[in-house]
């Protein structure tokens, strides 16, 4: 890659972080992420207790960029056509016509998202792996970029649905957002004081990351070296989460049994982008096997479907993704 390309790229990525700090008092894994899943054209979901500021800094990536934004707040009695729109009868023209929902926007905040029954669910599938909507007799091409970041409670499971497991698929990236260290929260604190008395002003952001930077984002990635190695790397990590490698890893029994269900080849194409783009946060232009370490826990830990062993012996998606990175070989 030109050094010049790629100092450019640091620069927008550092500007672009900067503008976020002045909302968001750290939670640095969550906004990489954030930024992550908009340079590989993906979506997020959002995983952390309430107040941990999910909502606000999906809303505030959305002034970032200064794309086109809609919140659709997801609740039991939600209707696929709240979502994705429906026909209408015009009594003018005597015939339907198509009336379109939130859906039609650049960033999509899909706020509380396991809130709403699966036949909701099933209306997001299409939109977010084909990238359009059928409503009736046409199908619509949704706007480009188009990304759904979506926030569930991992706490209350009254009046909550599962994700289907199509559904989560289609997700790039599972970020688990955790509570703040203790200097973050006072500086919350005060921040919030600030504001207060400045009667609630807040920092306005600049749009630094419009479809012009985008693009050179995803250009500078599209030049990051990734050796035929690391490939193979790459492959043999998601493949050693199937169950079915069990004949092939003979010593490795006593860890499938936590797993039901292994990553699809979707892992290893979200581990492929998402590891240069790792890299390129770092500021190189080639992919070390620690770069696909780094992104492996976000992008599998929602793909993996595991076992009631698992639950009773407290094992959870993290703890089994460690030991698959532990057990297969470096090249």
């Amino acid at each position: 890659m030109d050094q010049t390309k790629l100092e450019q790229a640091s620069r927008i990525l550092a500007e672009a972080r900067h503008e976020l700090a002045l909302r968001i008092v750290g939670q640095e894994p969550m906004i990489s992420g954030l930024l992550m899943a908009m340079i590989a054209g993906g979506h997020a979901l959002l995983e952390g207790v309430p107040g941990l500021a999910k909502t606000l800094a999906v809303k505030s990536l959305a002034e970032l960029t200064g794309l086109s934004f809609k919140r659709i707040q997801f609740t039991p009695d939600l209707l696929p056509a709240d979502v994705t729109g429906t026909l209408i009868w015009d009594q003018k023209s005597l015939s339907f016509s198509v009336r379109r929902g939130p859906i039609f926007a650049n960033i999509i905040l899909a706020d509380e998202i396991n809130r709403a029954p699966a036949k909701v669910q099933s209306a997001l599938l299409e939109a977010m792996e084909e990238k359009q909507v059928t409503i009736g007799e046409d199908s619509i091409h949704l706007p480009e970029p188009f990304f759904v970041l979506a926030t569930q409670n991992p706490i209350e499971h009254e009046g909550t649905y599962p994700l289907p497991e199509a559904e989560l698929d289609r997700f790039l990236l599972k970020l688990v957002v955790r509570y703040p260290s203790r200097e973050e929260e006072e500086q919350i604190v005060r921040r919030l004081s600030q504001e207060t008395a400045e009667r609630g002003s807040s920092s306005r952001i600049k749009k630094c990351l419009d479809q012009n930077t985008l693009q050179l984002l995803r250009d500078a990635v599209d030049e990051v070296r990734l050796d035929d190695a690391l490939v193979g790397y790459i492959v043999s990590i998601v493949s050693a989460s199937r169950p079915v490698e069990r004949a092939k890893r003979g010593s490795w029994d006593d860890f499938y049994r936590y797993i039901s269900f292994g990553a699809s080849p979707r892992a290893s194409l979200a581990l492929y982008r998402c590891s240069k783009i790792e890299a390129l946060f770092n500021g190189r232009d080639f992919v070390l096997p620690e770069d696909i370490k780094a992104v492996a826990p976000a992008v599998l830990r929602h793909r993996l479907v595991l076992s009631y062993e698992a639950e009773a012996d407290n094992m959870d998606a993290d703890s089994i993704i460690n030991r698959i990175l532990t057990l297969v070989p470096l090249p």
